[in-house]
């Protein structure tokens, strides 16, 4: 990574004033050694500081200004990246070279944080107001080609860095420079700034709603255009020291080394041996089944596709055609890259070719008796070595093992739709799937480009099992009384991606109506269930599939709230002897996210989770959850447990039962610890 650790800039300084002094040394290069330049910076040396174990300082600052006040010309040799710190630095150089593969950018916004060393200074004074707006506010980096089209960059260098970096340094060791905080070329004028400033804010209140780090990485490039290069430095600082001391950062610095986290399972050893995955073959062609071979040719993963009639196969087929051709439309694929992956995914009808295969996936119905089957019929055909995976959301991974001779083969591999988008992967272990099995869907999980995430086998899971709980009690208030958009709204002005019965109409109602048909010999008698949404399947009200759901939804699958299932469910809860109310805001809110902290305690405490950073990297990559609040265990550990628990006890009150404290939040919130201070292990004894 080449980070900024503590000792390197050090290291450098020293070099530097080496340069400075030795009167036989003309120029130099700087460039890192390895396979990149920079990395940004030690990221743990920001949670020193907002810990108080170390002073803020003046950071890279006095490093950049050296560099740039030299008297001989630096060349920054960049390739790999030059992120973060390793941007900045990079811009206080006389000059810059890189590698046509090399790519650059400020992405400090993706961890609630600003450019701190000069970045928001520096940057549009290279590249100019719009594309530095754009690099600090999005945090997207930029390939080599377009650095040097924009100014950010000097030369590309073909082949060898090191040499082609010393022989540039050689052509201009005797040349005039100017500094880069000298450079005032490309800041424009205040009314052509200000429509990109305004441009930029809009932006980002619709793709980063909720931020605060993107409006402020705003604001400090505005600076760059308004006040003297020192002085828009000073208000850089603030701007950073703000957002570095914010609740944001410290949800979004969690998440990310949360899903770091989650990769680590305490009882697999790093060196277990993993199955390579060269062939794989999916059974199922609708939805879910052509987006997973989808992800698989993705990562060069050659890929059977198997229906049982052909039309089935056909629309199947017709779904990825249509996928990659939206992706390529987009910009996100090349045409060359889609032909290739096309021709890596084969359509069968039959079992033919699946002996080969290393990683077979079902893809099916959800339903037991249908999967058990398929699981039969692959314990029969596939190699001994062979990885079964059965995509269920809900189901028993420990029943469908049952089906085979091999119960350590086989292990759930739930991805979320669509799947050849949806970053998370729930892997499933049962109770006799190998270690050298999870190990490899650990290691695949990376290679298909997912966040792959081990739970334990329970009805639904991790995700499926918190978002029962969420979704009832959204479904509660709106037999209540509280209208569905509004509802809704609450959810989403909270930061979830959508609301939870706009979500429901999204996934398909009749998904959850068959789930619930299935388990409905296990509900306890007595205890109250939502009653409008079976009744909406009933109707034939499925959803954006048949164009009415819980709204209306026009051509475009635009929702429209819906005056009929206003009228309906109070009609159906009045039939139900349950009082309508005006709901608040806040309890909305309080009833659908404490709902799911309350059943990520019990999941937790079960062990079906490892542990409570899990669950929220499964919220924030499957569910829409906001990473800037940390996900629903590290939201509830910052709202305080204790408050968590009166307010879950409150709800007891009012509404029964369901509302029972989990053990695990009781004994935290009396002990006043949090969910991040639980291991696995611990007793429970509240």
């Amino acid at each position: 990574m080449n980070a900024l650790s503590p000792g390197v800039l050090e290291s450098i300084l020293a070099a530097m004033e080496a340069v400075e002094c030795d009167p036989e040394i003309k120029t130099a290069v700087l460039t890192g050694a390895g396979s990149t330049f920079i990395a940004g910076a030690d990221i743990k040396e920001f949670g020193k500081i907002t810990a108080g174990q170390k002073p803020r300082g003046e950071g890279l600052h006095p490093l950049l200004s050296r560099i740039e006040d030299c008297r001989k010309p630096i060349v920054m040799a960049i390739h790999g990246n030059a992120f973060g710190g390793g941007l900045e630095l990079a811009m206080a150089g006389h000059y810059r070279i890189a590698t046509p593969d090399a790519r650059l950018g400020q992405p400090e916004v993706k961890l609630g944080l600003i450019p701190g060393a000069g970045g928001t200074q520096r940057l549009p004074r290279l590249v100019g107001v719009a594309r530095a707006v754009e690099m600090c506010a999005l945090g997207d980096p930029i390939g080599a080609q377009k650095a040097l089209e924009c100014g950010l960059i000097d030369r590309l260098v073909e082949g060898d860095l090191l040499p082609g970096a010393v022989a540039f340094a050689r052509d201009v060791a005797a040349k005039p420079f100017t500094r880069t905080r000298d450079r005032n070329e490309k800041l424009g004028t205040a009314q052509e700034n200000e429509a990109i400033f305004d441009a930029a804010r809009q932006t980002s209140k619709k793709k980063q709603r909720g931020l605060s780090a993107p409006l402020a990485a705003i604001d400090a490039v505005k600076t760059a255009t308004t006040l003297p290069f020192d002085d828009g430095c000073k208000f850089e600082r603030k701007l950073f020291m703000d957002c570095l001391f914010s609740d944001q950062f410290k949800a979004l610095i969690h998440v990310f080394f949360g899903e770091r986290e989650v990769g680590k399972i305490p009882n697999i050893p790093k060196d277990t041996i993993t199955v390579p995955v060269t062939k794989a073959a999916v059974v199922g062609a609708g939805t879910m089944g052509s987006g997973i071979a989808m992800v698989l040719a993705n990562a060069g993963i050659p890929v059977l596709l198997k229906e049982t009639d052909p039309p089935a196969l056909d629309r199947g087929w017709d779904t990825i055609q249509k996928n990659y051709a939206a992706s390529v439309q987009r910009g996100r694929f090349s045409q060359d890259f889609v032909d290739q992956r096309l021709r890596l995914i084969t359509p069968t009808l039959t079992y033919h070719g699946f002996s080969d295969a290393d990683l077979v996936i079902e893809a099916v119905f959800e339903g037991m008796s249908i999967k058990k089957k398929v699981f039969g019929e692959l314990d029969t055909i596939c190699k001994s070595t062979a990885i079964l995976a059965s995509n269920t959301s809900s189901l028993n991974i420990d029943e469908i093992a049952q089906a085979t001779s091999r119960p350590q083969s086989l292990i759930g591999t739930h991805f979320f739709s669509p799947a050849n988008v949806m970053r998370l992967l729930e892997i499933v272990r049962g109770k006799l799937t190998s270690k050298d099995v999870i190990a490899t869907c650990m290691q695949l999980s990376k290679k298909l480009g997912k966040v792959g995430v081990l739970v334990g086998n329970c009805r639904g899971f991790v995700g499926n099992r918190m978002f029962h709980p969420y979704r009832r009690e959204a479904q509660f208030m709106v037999e209540e009384g509280a209208p569905v958009e509004v509802v809704d709204q609450a959810l989403y002005d909270f930061g979830m991606a959508m609301g939870p019965l706009a979500t429901g109409d999204l996934a398909g109602l009749d998904v959850g109506w068959r789930i619930r048909k299935e388990y409905r010999h296990l509900e306890k008698p007595g205890v109250r269930q939502p009653i409008a949404e079976d009744q909406l399947c009933e109707m034939g009200r499925y959803g954006q599939k048949t164009q009415a759901g819980w709204y209306r939804y026009d051509e475009t699958r635009r929702a429209l709230p819906d005056p009929q299932v206003g009228a309906l469910v109070r009609k159906w809860a009045v039939e139900s002897g349950i009082e309508q109310r005006q709901i608040s805001t806040d309890e909305i809110v309080d009833r659908c996210i404490l709902a799911l902290v309350n059943e990520g305690a019990r999941i937790l405490e079960e062990g079906i989770a490892l542990r409570a950073v899990d669950i929220d990297i499964i919220y924030i990559n499957g569910y829409g959850f906001p990473a800037y609040r940390g996900g629903p265990m590290w939201y509830a550990d910052a709202l305080g447990l204790d408050k968590v628990y009166g307010r879950i006890l409150q709800f007891q009150e009012q509404h029964g039962e369901l509302w029972q404290p989990a053990p695990l939040l009781t004994q935290l919130a009396k002990e006043k610890r949090k969910f991040a201070d639980f291991a696995q292990g611990q007793p429970v004894t509240a």
